[in-house]
């Protein structure tokens, strides 16, 4: 059984048991929440798609902690015209464990 979630602008296909890293959220580690925007599940040959949300369908999942992703560096650049710019971003996540999918 799958599930196709929306959380933080983005779209993540998950199945119980699975972590994964989200768009940070203000929680504690241990805190056990309900995604309720699930746009399709699936149980074998049963596929029920939303349009655009599955109505009834809940996703648990329990937060595991909060964290910074690796730093990205940005480098730009113009030859010739002495400009170079050096920038880096790190973004910030909430790690998250699927505990269980209902219909």
């Amino acid at each position: 059984m799958y599930a196709v979630i929306k959380t933080g602008g983005k779209q993540y296909r998950i199945q119980v048991g699975e972590k994964l890293k989200v768009e940070r959220f203000d929680a504690e580690a241990g805190s056990e929440f309900v995604i309720d925007q699930v746009l399709m599940v699936a149980d074998g040959d049963n596929i029920s798609m939303g349009a655009p949300l599955v109505e009834g369908a809940k996703v648990n999942a329990t937060v595991v902690g909060q964290g910074r992703h690796d730093k990205i560096r940005i480098f730009k650049m113009r030859r010739r015209k002495h400009y170079q710019k050096h920038q880096g971003h790190r973004q910030n996540y909430t790690e998250i464990q699927i505990t269980g999918i209902s219909t």
